[in-house]
C-alpha cells in the first residue's frame, strides 16, 4: 500500500502523472542499471577489453523478466545497495558471458548514471508539457490582448490592465524555465564512472577510453573528473523544479482569487462533479490550482534535502548520497502533476469579460485617478493636478458618485475640459500604456521557442 498519495491508484492522478511514475518506478530504475551495464559490456567489447561474445549476451539478458524481484529485494535489503543484486540476476541470466559483467565499474557509477538516464527522460517530459502550456497561454494572451480588467496591487485596484497582459505575465517565466532545461542539460546529463573511488585505477590506461565509450554509447556528456561527491548537477535539476513549480503557483493563486464569487472573473475549466462539495451542490472548486499549490510545497520542501545533500565527505559519502533517492523521484513526480494541472487550466480556462469590466467599474471610475492627474497635469501643473484629482476622488467616494461626476464639480477642471473630455480621460482602456507591446513581445518569445 503507497505511503506517498503520489504513488496512490486513488490520488495518483491527482500528486502526479503515470508518465513520470513509469520513469522513476522500481522497475524504470532497475533497468536502466541493466541498461547502463550492457552499454559498459558493449564499449568494453569495442576496446577488446572483455569479449565481443560476452558483451552480446550481457546486452541480450538486460532485461528486468532475467531479474528475481523477491530475491533483488532481499539483497537490497542486505547489501543497502541495489546493484549487487542487479549484477547477480544479470551475471545468471548472461550464463558464462556473465564473468565479463561490471568490469572495472562502482556501485555508485551504475546508480548514478541510471538516475542521469531517468532524469533526462524526465526532464523531456517536463519540457514537452511545458511548451504546451506556454502555446495555451500564450493564445490566451492574443484572444484577450483587449478586455480590459482591474490591476490589483495588495489585493486593491490599482490601474487598468488587460487579460492579456496577465496571461502573457504568466507565460514569461515558464518561457525562461524551458531555456533553463535546455542549458542545464548539459550539467545534469553526464555519465558516471569513476570506478571505487574516481580513479579508474582498475582499468589503468584503459580508463578514459571506457568513459568516454560509455558517454557516447548512452548519450550522455562527460565531466572532466568523476562528480561520486559533486551533487550539484542533481540538486540543480531539483532546484530548478522547485522554480518551475514556483512559477505554477503563482498561476494557481491568481485563478483561485479571480474565481472567487465575488470576483467571478475567471474559473478552471469546468468537469461534471469536479470540484463538487459533499455537502453544497453548488460549490465548483478550482482543485487543479489547489493540487498545484500543493505540488509546489511538496516540491520547494525537497529543495533543501537536495542541497543539504550535497554535503558529502572524501570520496565516497555516508548518508547524504542515500538522501537523494527520498527527493528526486518525487519532486519530478509531484512537478509533472503540478505542469498537467496548469496545462488543463491554460487550455481550458473560462473568461468572463462582461464581469471584468463590471469590476473594473465597480469603484466608480476611481482606478484611472492617476490616468486623470497625468491628463491633467501638463495643463494644471503635476502638483495642481494632484490636489485637484485627490478632492475629486475624496468627493466621489463620500457622495458615492463616479468621479466623472465629481470632476464635473471641480472648477479647475471644468475650465480646461468638457464632458467629452473629461469621458476620455476615466475610460480605462485610453490607459494601458505599453500593454499592447508587452504582450506581443512575449508571444514573440513564446513562438521562438524550439518545441
Amino acid at each position: 500500500m503507497p505511503v506517498n498519495p503520489a504513488d496512490s491508484a486513488a490520488l495518483g492522478t491527482l500528486y502526479g502523472t503515470d508518465a513520470m511514475r513509469s520513469v522513476f518506478d522500481d522497475r524504470a530504475w532497475f533497468q536502466r542499471m541493466l541498461d547502463v551495464e550492457a552499454a559498459l559490456a558493449r564499449v568494453q567489447a569495442g576496446l577488446g577489453i572483455i569479449p565481443a561474445d560476452a558483451a552480446a549476451a550481457i546486452t541480450a539478458a538486460a532485461k528486468m523478466e532475467n531479474l528475481d524481484t523477491a530475491e533483488l529485494a532481499a539483497s537490497v535489503r542486505n547489501v543497502g545497495y541495489p546493484v549487487v543484486g542487479v549484477v547477480r540476476g544479470l551475471s545468471r541470466a548472461a550464463g558464462a558471458a556473465g564473468a565479463w559483467t561490471h568490469w572495472g565499474a562502482t556501485t555508485q557509477d551504475i546508480m548514478d548514471t541510471a538516475t542521469a538516464l531517468q532524469i533526462r527522460e524526465g526532464l523531456a517530459l517536463l519540457r514537452a508539457d511545458l511548451c504546451a502550456v506556454i502555446a495555451a497561454l500564450a493564445r490566451q494572451a492574443e484572444t484577450h490582448r483587449d478586455v480590459v480588467m482591474a490591476g490589483r496591487t495588495h489585493l486593491q485596484h490599482a490601474l487598468p490592465v488587460t487579460f492579456g497582459l496577465k496571461c502573457a505575465v504568466w507565460v514569461q517565466p515558464l518561457i525562461a524555465h524551458v531555456h533553463r532545461i535546455d542549458q542545464m542539460r548539459e550539467r545534469v546529463e553526464i555519465v558516471q564512472f569513476g570506478g571505487a573511488a574516481g580513479t579508474l585505477a582498475s582499468l589503468d590506461e584503459q580508463g578514459l577510453p571506457v568513459l568516454q565509450g560509455l558517454a557516447a554509447e548512452l548519450g550522455l556528456g562527460v565531466s572532466a573528473a568523476p562528480w561520486h561527491v559533486c551533487r550539484d548537477g542533481f540538486a540543480e535539476a531539483v532546484s530548478f523544479l522547485g522554480l518551475l513549480t514556483g512559477s505554477l503557483a503563482k498561476i494557481a493563486t491568481d485563478v483561485i482569487l479571480l474565481a472567487q464569487n465575488e470576483v467571478a472573473e475567471l474559473s478552471e475549466p469546468y468537469v461534471a462533479g469536479r470540484g463538487q462539495s459533499s455537502t453544497m451542490p453548488q460549490k465548483r472548486n478550482p482543485i487543479a490550482s489547489e493540487y498545484i499549490l500543493a505540488a509546489t510545497r511538496g516540491v520547494q520542501a525537497l529543495v533543501p534535502l537536495m542541497q543539504g545533500a550535497m554535503v558529502q565527505d572524501h570520496e565516497r559519502a555516508t548518508g547524504p548520497w542515500q538522501a537523494e533517492l527520498l527527493a528526486i523521484p518525487q519532486a519530478f513526480t509531484l512537478a509533472h502533476g503540478a505542469v498537467l494541472h496548469a496545462r488543463a487550466i491554460a487550455e481550458g480556462m473560462v473568461v468572463d469579460p462582461a464581469r471584468m469590466r463590471a469590476n473594473l467599474d465597480a469603484s466608480g471610475g476611481l482606478i484611472v485617478a492617476e490616468a486623470v492627474m497625468m491628463g491633467l497635469a501638463p495643463v494644471l501643473g503635476r502638483e495642481a493636478a494632484h490636489h485637484v484629482v485627490k478632492h475629486a476622488c475624496d468627493a466621489a467616494l463620500a457622495d458615492r458618485i463616479t468621479l466623472a461626476e465629481a470632476l464635473g464639480r471641480e472648477s479647475a477642471v471644468t475650465a480646461v475640459l468638457d464632458t467629452a473630455g473629461i469621458a476620455k480621460l476615466v475610460d480605462p482602456a485610453r490607459y494601458l500604456g505599453s500593454t499592447a507591446v508587452f504582450i506581443a513581445r512575449v508571444v514573440e518569445q513564446a513562438r521562438a521557442l524550439d518545441l
